[in-house]
């Protein structure tokens, strides 16, 4: 364990451009939603994982189902029941090695001492006994290299029953529910560059020679629209 006035805590923090939060979803009443809201304007990437409620949004920002497979996060912070933070370590610890592995930060309530025993015994890089929010004011952080929120893009099933799907993009100023049919994928253009989820790798398919990535998810959302 770190303790947070350690300067690799600091760096990290600081450095970092994407910081998950794991268990922040719909309720503005629960901490991990506030948590976005506390940290939105300090120049973050600030990615909300909630499996529940993914396909939403907060403060612009898609809430994802989980951290997918090629995905490499910089800060995990858990907002979750000791039992569920560690299966999600557990996950992690499966896909990082030592040399990989995000920093892992548990808020109050979130410890579990098996999985902080195994962390302190690996000497896995981890955050216990305070609150993200509370440290980033404390220390008046903010992202050395400010990100903006950019555009995100969702697939659902049709809700027409018709075996389709519809891809769409949301602009950072929507405020976007959970779809009530079926999500299939959701994410930025980071996650869309990044991911090995089936729909990502099929629209990286899709973009054509004359085209970026960008351009070619709002392609594909105007050609839906059109036809």
């Amino acid at each position: 364990m770190l303790r947070d006035s350690h300067p690799d805590i600091l760096n990290t923090v600081v450095q970092a451009q994407s910081i998950h939060i794991l268990g922040s979803g719909m309720n503005s009443e629960r901490p991990a939603h506030q948590a976005i809201l506390d940290l939105n304007n300090a120049g973050w990437r600030l990615v909300p994982v909630h499996p529940r409620d993914a396909g939403g949004s907060i403060a612009g920002r898609a809430i994802r189902a989980s951290i997918e497979d090629g995905i490499v996060p910089e800060i995990v912070v858990f907002f979750l029941a000791p039992e569920r933070a560690k299966q999600a370590v557990q996950k992690l610890l499966f896909r990082f090695d030592r040399e990989t592995m995000p920093l892992l930060w548990f808020q109050p309530g979130s410890e579990h001492e098996d999985v902080l025993e195994m962390l302190n015994e690996a000497g896995f890089p981890h955050i216990v006994d305070d609150c993200i929010v509370r440290f980033v004011k404390r220390h008046h952080l903010s992202a050395s290299t400010p990100v903006t929120v950019d555009p995100w893009y969702r697939q659902i099933a049709s809700e027409e029953g018709d075996g389709c799907s519809v891809w769409t993009v949301h602009r950072s100023d929507e405020a976007i529910h959970p779809p009530t049919t079926s999500l299939e994928w959701c994410g930025d253009l980071d996650d869309l560059r990044a991911s090995q989820h089936t729909v990502a790798r099929y629209i990286r398919s899709l973009v054509r020679v004359d085209e970026t990535l960008e351009e070619a998810a709002v392609r594909l959302t105007l050609s839906q629209a059109q036809g």
